[in-house]
């Protein structure tokens, strides 16, 4: 697999020091993110929402996802672009304009989409990096939150206006807020890819840690064992 082979070269001293750093910020320590103050009740009742997040490599989104209470579903895929069925290899070119990203099924009433905003902000992206995420480059690891309703939306611009009255980042927070369009399932390969190759060295270094401050800072929304894809995947 490309990413695997380019960048997953790392010797096991470094692997096990990006652990403790946090996700996406490289020599950054964890933070602990505000609660959001708008839209953080839970829904009376069961029922299931959609939720679209890019924020660099889909394998890390996904996996930090997979493992939040509440969450049926985190599928890795491609969001943004005009060209319909995209394939990883189009879409690592950086010219379809799509963003690897994962689409995420959570029931309202175990989980609100303020909870997953919070996550998403504080181990699943540096929403201070314009079109890159540590490593990987290009607009296609750009940071986007696709609202799927209008509740949404205005929940998601309130939390980053929050975050940025409390001087939370050093750097303005570039993460866009777009209404949700056509999302397309990547290949089955990167499905899962997180936990099933965690020893990778791409893994180890870059997407584990996400897993590992998601547990360390909001424990109340994580669990240990991850809902994942399988290889119903096409």
């Amino acid at each position: 697999m490309i990413r695997s082979v380019m960048r997953g070269i790392a010797v096991l001293g470094v692997a096990l020091a990006g652990v403790a750093m946090f996700a996406g910020r490289g020599t950054s320590a964890p933070v602990m993110l505000l609660a959001a103050s708008e839209g953080a009740g839970l829904a009376p009742t069961a029922g299931e929402e959609v939720a679209i997040f890019s924020g660099g490599c889909f394998w890390g989104v996904q996996a930090v996802f997979q493992h939040m209470k509440g969450v049926t579903s985190a599928v890795s895929g491609y969001t943004g672009g005009a060209l319909k069925n995209p394939g990883y290899a189009q879409v690592s070119t950086g010219t379809t304009n799509h963003a690897e990203s994962v689409r995420i099924t959570f029931d309202p009433s175990q989980a609100s989409y303020a909870d997953l905003l919070r996550v998403f902000f504080s181990v699943a992206t540096d929403p201070t990096q314009l079109n890159y995420q540590g490593p990987d480059h290009g607009t296609q690891y750009r940071s986007v939150i696709w609202y799927t309703t209008p509740t949404q939306q205005s929940t998601a611009k309130a939390y980053i206006s929050q975050l940025s009255k409390a001087k939370t980042y050093p750097n303005k927070i570039v993460t866009e807020v777009q209404p949700a369009q056509a999302f397309y399932n990547a290949e089955a390969y990167h499905q899962d890819y997180a936990t099933l190759h965690p020893d990778d060295g791409y893994i180890a270094i870059n997407d584990a840690p996400k897993v590992v401050n998601f547990k360390k800072l909001l424990p109340a929304l994580y669990r240990e064992q991850p809902v994942l894809v399988g290889s119903t995947q096409p």
